[in-house]
Order: C-alpha cells, then sequence, then structure tokens
C-alpha cells in the first residue's frame, strides 16, 4: 500500500523477507456498517470524479471501457469482505470502496485524483491477495483489484532466438505464463516461485525467491523492463538502462513506489522433464553441510549442475503425509515415522535436475556424481522423474488437497527470514529444537535453504 502524496514513497521497514511489513493494529470496520453507503463511499472522491469524464470522453480511445471511472467503485459487502482479507487471514481492514479497473488508464486516472488532493486516500493493488500481513489491503482507502485486468491475456512472447522474452501484464498469473510460454513456444522463464497462482506484479514486488534462486537468481533479476503507474499517476517505462532508480525501486519494493502493469520477463528453452530428488537427514549440520557445498557449484561453467534445491522440516509434531511430504511412497511412511520419533525432528534436501532430449542419456549419471558423498542417513533417497511443468506447478496439488479438507483459508501466521550463515546453527537449537520442539507448537511447513549472495 502506498500513499501517493510521499514524494519519497519510503516503504515501511520489513520484519521480514518479501510481504511481512511492520504492522500498527487499529479497530476494524465492520463491512456491515458500510451495508448501503454507496453515496458516502463515492464522496472521497466527488468532484474529481466528476471531472475526469469530460476527459474520458476525449480519451475514449485509451479506454477500454464506457463505465465512467465513478461506476467502477463498488462498495456492495460482498466485495469489500473479499478484500478485507487475505492469504495470511490475521489481519482484516475493510475499504472505502474497491476500483476495477478495466485498463492502465483507468488506474493512472485513480492515483491522479488521489496525488491531486490535499488529503490523499491510500490506494493499494491487490492481486491474487496472497499477503499474509494485510500489505494488500487499504483501511479507509481504495483497494485496486488488478484481476480485472486479467479478463485480456497480455502475454506476449518474442521468439528472436537472440532475445527470447515475454511481455506479461502485472495482473497475469505465473501459472499462465508457465502454460502460455512452454505451450506454445518450448520456453520458460529461469526462476519461479514454489506457488504459481499469483500474479506477477505481485511476486516482483516482493522478490521472487524460491530453490531456483542459488543458480539463476529471484525472480526480480530475470526482469528487463518495466511499465509503472507511479505515485503521481504518471506512466513511466523503466529499465537498467532507462529510468533505472525507479526500475530498481519498484523491483523487491514491496508496492511502495509505484505499480506494475507490464513486465518484459527473460525467456530461456525449457526444459522437458525433471529428475526430483529427496534425501533424509537426522542431523542438522550434515544437512547444511551438504546444501551449502551443492549450491557452491557454478551452472554456468558446469552444466550438471543442480537447477533446484530447498529443504525442510520434517518433525513429530505434524503428520508425515502432509501437502509438502506426500512425495514419500506410503509404503516408507512407517520408516519415516520411526526416524522422526527417535530424533524428533528429520531434515529433507530437496534437489531437482532439469533435461531434455540432448541430456536424457546422461541425467542420472550426472545426478549420482553431484550427490555423490552427501551425508544423508542411508536408505532414505527418494527419487521420482515427472514432466517440468508439474514440477514447476508441484504445490498446487497440496492446495487442492487442502481446500478439500477446509484447510487452505486458516490463518497462516507466516515469517521469512534471512539468516546469516554463521547463526544458522544456533537457530535450529534455539529455534526449532529448544521453542518448537520443547512447547510441542503444531507447525505448517518449515523451509531451511541457503543461496548465494551474488545472485
Amino acid at each position: 500500500m502506498f500513499n501517493s502524496k510521499d514524494k519519497r514513497f519510503s516503504p515501511s521497514p520489513p520484519l521480514s523477507l518479501s510481504v511481512i511489513l511492520k504492522y500498527f493494529p487499529h479497530p476494524s470496520l465492520s463491512c456491515k456498517a458500510l451495508m448501503g453507503k454507496t453515496e458516502e463511499v463515492k464522496a472521497i472522491l466527488p468532484a474529481e470524479l466528476r471531472n475526469m469524464e469530460e476527459e474520458e470522453e476525449e480519451e475514449n480511445n485509451n479506454n477500454n471501457s464506457n463505465k465512467k471511472l465513478s461506476e467502477k467503485l463498488v462498495n456492495d459487502p460482498e466485495s469489500l469482505e473479499t478484500v478485507s482479507k487475505d492469504y495470511g487471514n490475521l489481519v482484516h481492514d475493510v475499504p472505502l470502496a474497491v476500483f476495477r479497473p478495466s485498463s492502465v488508464y483507468d488506474i493512472m486516472k485513480l492515483v491522479k485524483v488521489s496525488y491531486k488532493r490535499s488529503v490523499p486516500f491510500r490506494i493499494a493493488a491487490r492481486g491474487q491477495g496472497h499477503s499474509t500481513r494485510g500489505q494488500a489491503m487499504a483501511r479507509d482507502g481504495v483497494v485496486l483489484e488488478m484481476a480485472g485486468l486479467r479478463k485480456s491475456e497480455f502475454i506476449r512472447v518474442s521468439v528472436d532466438p537472440y532475445n527470447y522474452y515475454a511481455d506479461v501484464g502485472g495482473e497475469q498469473l505465473w501459472i499462465d505464463v508457465l502454460k502460455k510460454t512452454v505451450n506454445d513456444y518450448g520456453l520458460a522463464p529461469l526462476s519461479w516461485t514454489d506457488y504459481l497462482y499469483l500474479t506477477v506484479g505481485g511476486t516482483l514486488s516482493n522478490a521472487g525467491i524460491s530453490g531456483q534462486t542459488f543458480r539463476y537468481g529471484p525472480q526480480i533479476s530475470i526482469v528487463r523492463e518495466l511499465d509503472v503507474v507511479t505515485g503521481k499517476g504518471e506512466f513511466v517505462t523503466c529499465s537498467p538502462e532507462t529510468n533505472s532508480e525507479l526500475f530498481h525501486a519498484v523491483l523487491g519494493g514491496f508496492g511502495q513506489f509505484g505499480i506494475i502493469t507490464r513486465a518484459r520477463i527473460a525467456l530461456a528453452p525449457a526444459p522437458k522433464r525433471v529428475k526430483w530428488v529427496r534425501l533424509l537427514y537426522n542431523d542438522f549440520s550434515a544437512f547444511t553441510k551438504d546444501q551449502e557445498q551443492l549450491i557452491s557449484i557454478d551452472g554456468k561453467k558446469q552444466n550438471f549442475a543442480l537447477d533446484y534445491l530447498e529443504g525442510m522440516l520434517l518433525m513429530h509434531q505434524g503428520p508425515v503425509n502432509n501437502w509438502r511430504s506426500s512425495f514419500f511412497p506410503l509404503a516408507d511412511h512407517p520408516r519415516i515415522i520411526s526416524q522422526v520419533t527417535k530424533h524428533s525432528i528429520l531434515y529433507c534436501l530437496e534437489v531437482a535436475k532439469y533435461y531434455d532430449g540432448q541430456n536424457e542419456n546422461n541425467v542420472d549419471k550426472e545426478l549420482q556424481a553431484l550427490l555423490q558423498g552427501l551425508s544423508y542417513i542411508p536408505g532414505f533417497y527418494y527419487e521420482k522423474d515427472v514432466s517440468y511443468v508439474e514440477f514447476l506447478n508441484r504445490v498446487r496439488s497440496g492446495e487442492l488437497k487442502l481446500q478439500s479438507q477446509g484447510l487452505w483459508d486458516v490463518p497462516h501466521p507466516w515469517l521469512n527470514l534471512f539468516i546469516p550463515k554463521s547463526q544458522i546453527m544456533d537457530f535450529d537449537s534455539g529455534v526449532f529444537k529448544n521453542i518448537i520442539l520443547k512447547r510441542n507448537i503444531t507447525t505448517g511447513p518449515v523451509l531451511v535453504y541457503p543461496m548465494n549472495r551474488n545472485r
């Protein structure tokens, strides 16, 4: 959320990586209190919106809708309820209205209205609402629903072999980017988030970190150009060479420096299949040592380097067959449970190696060479061979499973942290063992994996 009058757009100090920002609680405004108050809601923008309607008549060629801007503001209880919660389901802030644009022009006009007021109103761009602490909410302001722009697919691919890229609307979902680029062109971005039902603008505003980051960098590192609506309502195209200060501020800027309406994303030939492996450890030191060894292999110099690496905890408080660990065969669950019972925590190293027709005869040999000498528990090696798309969309099956159990929309008090290598052992003993285990705290997924600073 940003205040369009603040020329600096200084973000709140982050409490953690990506989406957890400083939050100051205040009394909640009930949706019921706003029922039937359409005129009161629109009074926050009255004269300005009425004056804009004449401008709109002259700008019809730039506006994809015959609706006036004021008619794109809604405040019915259902709409307000939807944007007053997010995936975290911990913060519930009700805006005065929801704005549903049909073009980038609409977004520019809305932000300009706020900027020109002596007391600007808050505007928060909302993609999928997958933040966890109310970052896409706008108490007493306007929530900008980016999904309205998704009605027209904005994913355009350049197939110049010397310059593969996709121009993608900020409102588009990564799963649709995957399907379009892979299925139609055999191309794909190199860096992804674990969960793909998120908007392009949303993840690029946070960083886009996952198990590919150690090799390919976060998602913001594969962006070549952006279209941004600034806090003044201006439309600016920026890149590392043009308007570079804005470009670098918006990427990973938590939405404080502008609204991403288009991103030019670098593409590369997509692999066909993935060797997907999980290894179990009972010793955290060995687990992290092996992780660090594997990410130290320079994939650009050594083609057989891994393409993905993450890690997770298996704890006695949670079932082995949870949404992250259904990977393991049912026949092995008793063996794994026995190890969890014995050690209280197991550490799961998860890696992947991509391949296609050119290297399918060597991929097994390359993978075994990479994993040779690792210190996992003997006999606890698990491997799958899946399509590239299936691997990237792996969290979806877990989502559907939790939805069927009514568990997808429960509160998610999630936290993402960067821990220095020098303190990771202290984190294991101090947090995992002396807090979570000792207090018998039930946990969701706990992911632990290293990244290279130079990415």
